[in-house]
């Protein structure tokens, strides 16, 4: 196996590696005549990331009749790549025969200095496979990278995970048109209560809260969902990774998902139908928490009463919030398209009766194994590969 690639490609390869850095630790290289195959799987085993590159995307592209399989250290590919871009020349990748025990990395710079480097190849390696549909998943969104990085700018830079919950515009209540109407996605930061520092728990009474509604038409590119409000709780870390690669790369991102309990899936958005016409392609995919966010309202209610019951609770919520801090006004709000609600809960003014604090404490208290149990990667079908061909994990196998 030999590829070379510079100029542009090679910037959008030095993003490919550093995104995939942060995401695992081990780099699964699958070569065949049709593509090259670089995927990594996070050692929680919750996050995959796979990216693909045509034969075309390279200035050259050579492999033997026998496909390639290999893997290397992420850590070590990102020292090679430590050079400035901008003096690099062109990178040749070689691998002498599909037994060779190192990979050869040759940076020619525009100095005329060359640098070679050997990295170790893994003997045995662990190459996953993790074929989805993008077409399966019934709700899906394409928003700008930095509309969502703004977006997210509104939540605290520790959040750990997130929540998503979409609804059908027309199904919210008539009432609730002057807080949320219109307004079909919502953004959640979720605060683990099993979660602590050392010994002790996250007091979620002291933890800030901040919710987000969004109108798609204002705010998205795409959006689409019909049915039932659904809601995704997942990583905030690999999105935000995901962002910045799209972001370098100047391609909006397109999110995929179904439920809470199923995978949400993450694709540039190239313009073209799932990149079609594209000389490479990524794909993310998270592990999303088993249990869903919306039965924090209450499960016995319809939909519609759902969403009613939690837009009142939330302005009751934010009412109080602005008697505690006079100087908040909602004319205040950074626009009209979408709205914040921030609560640090500890110094809001509570006035709920005794029954309903009860029913609170008993819904923030669950069993820690239920509430810690995540959907893992090993359950959406991740095979282990032993050969390349037909091995594509876009849309190769259709996710039930």
């Amino acid at each position: 196996m030999e590829f070379t690639l510079s100029d542009n490609s090679l910037k959008t390869f030095a993003r490919c590696i550093t995104c995939l850095a942060r995401i695992g630790n081990e780099l699964a290289i699958q070569a065949s005549s049709s593509q090259l195959l670089f995927h990594t799987i996070n050692s929680s085993r919750s996050a995959y990331q796979s990216i693909t590159f045509k034969p075309g995307f390279f200035d050259v592209y050579t492999v033997s009749s026998n496909p390639v399989q290999c893997s290397v250290l992420l850590k070590a590919v990102c020292s090679v790549l430590r050079t400035p871009i901008s003096n690099i020349d062109h990178l040749t990748v070689r691998l002498p025969d599909p037994d060779a025990p190192k990979v050869q990395w040759i940076l020619d710079c525009y100095s005329g200095m060359r640098k070679t480097y050997w990295i170790t190849c893994n003997v045995e390696p662990d190459i996953q496979h993790l074929s989805l549909d993008r077409q399966k998943f019934p709700s899906n969104f394409v928003v700008r990278p930095r509309d969502l990085n703004r977006l997210l700018a509104n939540f605290q830079s520790s959040l750990q995970e997130i929540t998503i919950i979409a609804t059908e515009p027309a199904s919210l209540p008539p009432d609730s048109a002057n807080e949320i109407g219109g307004k079909a996605i919502e953004l959640r930061s979720y605060i683990d209560p099993t979660k602590g520092n050392g010994d002790t728990f996250v007091d979620n009474d002291s933890s800030l809260h901040t919710q987000l509604w969004i109108d798609p038409k204002e705010e998205f590119l795409q959006y689409v969902h019909t049915g039932d409000p659904i809601d995704v709780t997942f990583s905030v870390k690999e999105l935000k990774a995901f962002l910045s690669f799209c972001e370098g790369c100047e391609v909006d991102i397109h999110l995929h998902f179904e439920k809470a309990g199923e995978p949400i899936l993450m694709a540039p958005k190239f313009g073209l139908e799932d990149g079609s016409h594209s000389n490479f392609d990524a794909t993310l995919v998270l592990a999303t928490m088993l249990i869903s966010q919306l039965h924090e309202v209450n499960v016995s209610e319809p939909p519609e009463v759902a969403a009613r019951t939690h837009a009142q609770t939330e302005e009751r919520n934010g009412s109080h919030a602005q008697q505690d801090n006079c100087r908040t006004n909602a004319s205040e709000l950074p626009s009209d398209h979408t709205r914040i609600w921030s609560d640090l809960s500890a110094s809001a003014v509570r006035n709920i009766s005794a029954l309903e604090e009860r029913q609170a404490q008993e819904g923030t208290i669950l069993n820690d194994t239920e509430q810690r149990e995540i959907q893992r990667i090993s359950t959406m079908r991740i095979s282990k590969g032993t050969s390349v061909a037909g091995n594509n994990p876009i849309g190769s196998n259709l996710y039930p």
